[in-house]
């Protein structure tokens, strides 16, 4: 819902307001462990608002990599992890893959890596509160999958 309302609002003023309501409506929907200690919902808004509306999240938020992904036309391989939490793997592989084919590019692997967080970890859940307990850097399903497609490539 907040994405819907970043997307849909490009006047900054109205968008700051229009976020800071619905986060205070909903501010007691929130399971209690996804409230900030010592947080009511004014401060909790105030917060989010103010880290929403960054000019960096905001462009991060609306931009739309598609155009110049029909544009590229290396060789590309594009990997997600099937727990990744921050990266939707199939909405973003698709994407990606519909852009890859709509520039012409007929040079690319697209694949979605069982198991794997964000950061290609095997994982039990994707939160990204695991990252720091996993002591694993990048699964060997992962690496050898990049490897062998280089390899490929250059062979």
């Amino acid at each position: 819902a907040l994405f819907n309302i970043i997307l849909n609002t490009t006047d900054d003023t109205s968008l700051k307001e229009k976020l800071t309501s619905y986060l205070v409506k909903t501010f007691d929907e929130l399971p209690e462990q996804e409230r900030p200690a010592g947080m009511n919902a004014d401060d909790f808004a105030r917060m989010t608002v103010a880290n929403l509306t960054s000019p960096w999240m905001l462009y991060f938020l609306r931009y739309d990599p598609a155009p110049v992904l029909e544009k590229v036309k290396c060789p590309v391989l594009a990997l997600n992890g099937s727990k990744d939490l921050q990266v939707n793997a199939k909405m973003n592989l698709t994407g990606i893959r519909n852009a890859l084919e709509k520039g012409g590019n007929k040079d690319f692997t697209v694949k979605e890596l069982p198991g794997l967080n964000h950061l290609f970890q095997e994982c039990t859940t994707g939160l990204p509160t695991e990252y720091s307990q996993i002591e694993q850097t990048l699964s060997p399903a992962a690496l050898k999958i990049i490897t062998d497609w280089i390899k490929n490539k250059v062979e």
